[in-house]
């Protein structure tokens, strides 16, 4: 069985994989939270941590760049995924809330 610490090679691979990790829910940015509307559940920064990042870039166009957050919450008992953009399609809102996080966790 694969860790997070392996490359599980594209995106949708790699969000197959952790999947079978038990990272089931999808994340979303929803001002300072990150919120999975499957379980109706909003975790503050405080609330879960980054187990793993992914970056991927586009193969045919490099402006094209995204990056797959792995997170959990203990205190919550949930497990899922936050896909951002970087480079040219990143979402303010989504590098503010991870770069509050990192500097929480620092």
């Amino acid at each position: 069985m694969k860790n997070l610490n392996e490359n599980f090679g594209t995106m949708s691979e790699t969000i197959n994989g952790l999947a079978k990790l038990g990272y089931t829910h999808d994340f979303n940015i929803k001002d300072e939270c990150i919120v999975c509307h499957q379980t109706n559940t909003s975790l503050s920064p405080n609330d879960f941590q980054i187990d793993k990042v992914y970056r991927f870039e586009g193969a045919s166009d490099p402006d094209y760049q995204s990056i797959l957050y792995a997170i959990s919450s203990s205190e919550h008992n949930i497990k899922g995924i936050l896909v951002n953009g970087y480079g040219i399609y990143s979402d303010e809102a989504t590098s503010k809330l991870i770069e509050k996080l990192e500097t929480n966790q620092s």
